[in-house]
């Protein structure tokens, strides 16, 4: 058992059944100003337009290591300030004060697997080497977190990975961006409201 799930079943006179709603919606990314606009960042644009779409406004909350902004009907909207290797530290102390389960922290994340344009709703799954999710498994002790990944495309042939996902969006791809977000947006909405199954089979084909 997680820690998360220790915690969560300790307090709330749950009968031992995992809830399925999704209380808290983490985007992972790098703080600080040189990182805004980078592929590894997508994850904050992705909060960062749920928080505006509700009129949320973002506190930085120590006790958390994250931004944490209220999103409509209760949801938390979280950015760790952690840096991405540590992102795991953040999501335990804001599931550990809000006593969720694991499987009500949906994160969002980039992915090199998928092309910019493309977005995957998984309800598990391995960190697919990326550092901030291999945190995040290893603070909760459980790969069974809902996630949503954000295609970012692979590497050029002449760039490293680590240039590559810590480099800016180029001109030509700002507009599949910002169409990409916000498909994203509704997804998580519907993530949300109707649950992950749902996202997934609205969402997981879409471009």
């Amino acid at each position: 058992m997680s820690l998360l799930e220790k915690f969560f079943s300790g307090g709330s006179g749950n009968s031992g059944a995992a809830p399925d709603k999704i209380k808290l919606v983490v985007g992972l990314g790098n703080p600080g100003s040189e990182y805004e606009g980078t592929r590894h960042n997508i994850g904050f644009d992705l909060v960062d337009r749920l928080a505006g779409r509700s009129e949320s406004k973002w506190s930085r909350e120590r006790k958390f290591r994250a931004k944490v902004a209220r999103g409509e009907d209760g949801v938390i909207l979280a950015k760790p300030l952690t840096f991405m290797n540590l992102s795991g530290n953040a999501v335990a102390r804001l599931g550990r004060f809000y006593k969720l389960h694991p499987n009500q922290i949906l994160v969002v994340y980039d992915d090199l697997d998928l092309p910019l344009g493309k977005i995957r709703f998984r309800k598990e799954g391995s960190s697919g080497g990326h550092n901030g999710i291999k945190s995040i498994i290893e603070f909760l002790s459980t790969k069974d977190f809902p996630r949503l990944k954000l295609g970012i495309g692979g590497a050029a042939q002449n760039d490293t990975v680590v240039d590559h996902v810590l480099g800016k969006f180029q001109a030509h791809e700002t507009e599949e961006l910002e169409k990409v977000l916000a498909i994203a947006v509704d997804g998580v909405n519907c993530a949300l409201s109707e649950g992950m199954d749902q996202a997934m089979n609205q969402f997981n084909r879409r471009a």
